[in-house]
C-alpha cells in the first residue's frame, strides 16, 4: 500500500515550530528557576544585611543580660524591617521574638540554622513554623564576644511573598516566551513557504513537461540549490525536446517511406501481433482500419496457407518466399518474401514481411507464355498442312492436274494464312513501338472521313452478306490523329462485326463527343460474347470459339491491334456484349484529341 504523502511546507513547518517551542519551554523553565534560585539568594543576602545592622545593638543588651530590652529591640526591629527577628541564647533558650512570647516558645537549639550559627558560621534554612504555621526562610547569625558565642540573632521572612514575587516573574516571562513562540511560528511558517514554493514551482513544471509541453522553462530560484536544478531541469527539457525532434523527424521520414512504397510491409512481433503495416499492406487485404498496431494478423489475413506460411516464418526466423492467391476484390495473386526482424543490439524481436501484387506479372508472364504457345501453334498448323501436301505432290507422280491445282490451291491459301500472321505480328510490334517512343503521326483531320474509308475497305464483303453498315457522326468533327492507325482499328473492328453477323443484319457506327472522350462505337447483332471472355479479349491469339475464328480466316490479332492502336493515342477500348443480342466495341479516345466539334 502506497504511503500517503504529505506537502513539503507541513514537513518543514511543524519541525520548526516543534523546535522553537521546545527550545523556548526549555529556556523559560530555566529562567523560571534561575529566578527562583536569584531572588532566594537576593533575599538571603538581604536578611544578612538586616542582621549585621542589628548586631552591635543586640549585643549591647546581652552582656549583662536584658531580657525587657531585648525583646523590645526585636519587635521594633522587626516592625520596621516587616520580618521576624528571634535572639536565642546557645542552650536554644528563646529569649526575644517579634512575633511571639518567647517565655511561650519552644527550644530552638536543633533548628538547622541555629546549629549552623553556634558553630561560628551563618546558617539559613527554609521550613514550615512550629509557631507560625507557615514557610518560612531564616537566617541566623552568631552574636560573639571575645570569640564565643554568647547568643544566636534570627532574622526570617515568610516564603509566601517570596513565591508570589516568582510566580510573577515565571508569568511574565511564560508571557514573553508565548509572544515570541508566535512570532516565531510566523516567521517558521514564512521561511516553509519561501522553502517550499521554489520546490513546488519546478514540481509543477516537471508536471508540464511530463505531459509534452517541453518548449516551457522554469524560473531560477534565488535559493543556490534549487537554481542548479532548475537550469538542470530547463537543459534536460531543451535536449528531450531536441531529441523528441529527432525521433519525431526520423518517424515521419519512416512513415514517409512505408506509405509512399507500392509494396505491402508488415513488422510482426514473435507473438504474431502487428508492429507496423503500411497503407499498400492495408489495400492488399482490403482493410480500411488505420488502428492496426498490436492486433494479431490473423485477423486480416484470413487465407490458411497464408496464415501457415506467416507462422513458419515466424518460429524459424529464416528468409522465405511464396506466391498466394487472395481472391479478395477478385483474384490477385500475392507474392509474400519474410525476413527476420532485429532491434538495435542484433536480437530478433519479430517478422518482416513485404507483400507484392504480382498478378498483372503473373497475368503477363501466362500472356507470354500462351502467346509463344498460340504463335506456334497458329504458325505450326499451315506449315503441318503445306509440308503434307508438297510431300504429296513430291511423290504423286501419278496425280492429275486437276488434283495437282487443288493441293496448290490449299498450299496457297495456308501460304495467305501465314502471311496474315506475320503481317498482323509485324503490324502490332510497329504499333506498339511507335507508341512506346511516342512517335505516331498526328494530324488534324474529318473523323467522319476517317471512318468512310474504313467503312470502303470492308464494304465488299458487307455487300457479299447484304449487310448495311450505317454511319452515325453527331456533326462535324475534326480530330487530331494518326488516320491510317485509327483507319486501320476501325477496319479490323467492321470486319469482325460482318464476318461474325448473320447475313442481311445491319452494322451500325457511331461517333461522337462527350464531356470527357471521343467515341467510335460498332454494334452488331451477332452472337454476343459471354461477359468472361472480356477481360482476355483483346490479348493476342485469343479466341472465343477457336475453331470458328480459324474457319473465317482470322488470325487472332484483331483485337490486340485495335486495343494498341487506341492505347497509342491515349485511349483505350471498351465491349459491350450480351450473348444471342451483340455486341458493341468502343473506341475511347481523349476529349484533346478534338479539335472541333
Amino acid at each position: 500500500m502506497m504511503k500517503k504523502s504529505t506537502r513539503l511546507i507541513w514537513q518543514l513547518y511543524p519541525s520548526y515550530l516543534i523546535i522553537v517551542v521546545v527550545s523556548l519551554l526549555i529556556a523559560s523553565l530555566y529562567l523560571s528557576s534561575f529566578f527562583e534560585q536569584f531572588y532566594l539568594d537576593k533575599t538571603e543576602k538581604d536578611l544578612l544585611i538586616h542582621g549585621r545592622l542589628l548586631e552591635n545593638q543586640v549585643i549591647r543588651f546581652l552582656n549583662p543580660l536584658d531580657f525587657i530590652n531585648i525583646n523590645h529591640l526585636c519587635r521594633e526591629a522587626g516592625e520596621a524591617s516587616e520580618t521576624r527577628i528571634t535572639i536565642i541564647l546557645p542552650d536554644g533558650t528563646v529569649i526575644g521574638d517579634s512575633e511571639e512570647n518567647p517565655e511561650a516558645m519552644d527550644n530552638h537549639k536543633n533548628r538547622p540554622e541555629i546549629l549552623a550559627a553556634l558553630d561560628g558560621r551563618m546558617g539559613s534554612s527554609i521550613r514550615e513554623s512550629e509557631t507560625l504555621r507557615m514557610r518560612m526562610m531564616y537566617v541566623a547569625l552568631p552574636l560573639c564576644i571575645e570569640k564565643r558565642v554568647i547568643a544566636v540573632l534570627r532574622i526570617s521572612l515568610p516564603v509566601t511573598s517570596i513565591n508570589n514575587t516568582i510566580r510573577t516573574l515565571q508569568a511574565r516571562v511564560m508571557l514573553v516566551g508565548l509572544l515570541i513562540a508566535v512570532l516565531a511560528s510566523i516567521i517558521s511558517l514564512f521561511v516553509s513557504r519561501r522553502i517550499s514554493r521554489p520546490i513546488e514551482e519546478l514540481k509543477h513544471g516537471a508536471v508540464r513537461f511530463a505531459r509534452g509541453d517541453l518548449g516551457h522553462r522554469l524560473h531560477e530560484p534565488s535559493i543556490s540549490e534549487l537554481a542548479s536544478l532548475s537550469e538542470a531541469m530547463n537543459q534536460m527539457a531543451f535536449q528531450l525536446e531536441d531529441r523528441i525532434k529527432a525521433v519525431q523527424n526520423q518517424r515521419n521520414e519512416y512513415g514517409a517511406v512505408l506509405s509512399s512504397m507500392t509494396e505491402g510491409v508488415i513488422g510482426l512481433d514473435l507473438d504474431e501481433n502487428i508492429l507496423n503495416i503500411n497503407q499498400a499492406a492495408r489495400e492488399i487485404f482490403g482493410t480500411e482500419s488505420s488502428d492496426l498496431n498490436g492486433r494479431s494478423i490473423q485477423e486480416i489475413v484470413r487465407h490458411p496457407d497464408f496464415i501457415t506460411f506467416i507462422r513458419n516464418s515466424v518460429s524459424t526466423g529464416n528468409t522465405t518466399e511464396g506466391d498466394f492467391v487472395l481472391h479478395q476484390r477478385g483474384d490477385r495473386v500475392i507474392s509474400v518474401m519474410s525476413a527476420p526482424l532485429r532491434n538495435a543490439v542484433n536480437e530478433r524481436i519479430g517478422t518482416l514481411l513485404v507483400l507484392n501484387d504480382v498478378t498483372q506479372v503473373r497475368n503477363l508472364e501466362n500472356m507470354r507464355r500462351d502467346f509463344v504457345a498460340n504463335v506456334s501453334h497458329e504458325i505450326r498448323t499451315p506449315l503441318t498442312s503445306i509440308k503434307g501436301f508438297v510431300e504429296t505432290l513430291a511423290l504423286g507422280e501419278d496425280d492429275s492436274p486437276e488434283d495437282t491445282r487443288r493441293f496448290l490451291g490449299i498450299i496457297s491459301k495456308h501460304v495467305d494464312r501465314l502471311d496474315a500472321i506475320l503481317e498482323d505480328l509485324l503490324s502490332l510490334a510497329g504499333i506498339e513501338a511507335r507508341g512506346e517512343q511516342d512517335g505516331i503521326n498526328l494530324e488534324t483531320r474529318n473523323l467522319e472521313e476517317v471512318i468512310q474509308t474504313a467503312r470502303q475497305v470492308v464494304q465488299g464483303k458487307a455487300d457479299a452478306k447484304k449487310m448495311a453498315i450505317a454511319l452515325e457522326v453527331e456533326g462535324r468533327i475534326m480530330v487530331k490523329i494518326d488516320a491510317p492507325l485509327i483507319e486501320q482499328a476501325l477496319v479490323n473492328l467492321i470486319d469482325n462485326a460482318v464476318k461474325y453477323s448473320p447475313e442481311e443484319t445491319p452494322i451500325r457506327i457511331l461517333a461522337g463527343v462527350g464531356p470527357t472522350e471521343l467515341f467510335i462505337s460498332i454494334v452488331d447483332q451477332g452472337p454476343g460474347i459471354p461477359e468472361k471472355h472480356f477481360l482476355r479479349i483483346f490479348e493476342r491469339f485469343y479466341r472465343v470459339d477457336k475453331a470458328r475464328s480459324r474457319k473465317l480466316g482470322g488470325t487472332g490479332l484483331g483485337l490486340a491491334i485495335v486495343k494498341h492502336i487506341a492505347a497509342s493515342h491515349g485511349g483505350r477500348v471498351s465491349i459491350e456484349s450480351t450473348v444471342g443480342q451483340g455486341s458493341r466495341f468502343t473506341i475511347h479516345l481523349p476529349r484533346d484529341l478534338v479539335i472541333s466539334d
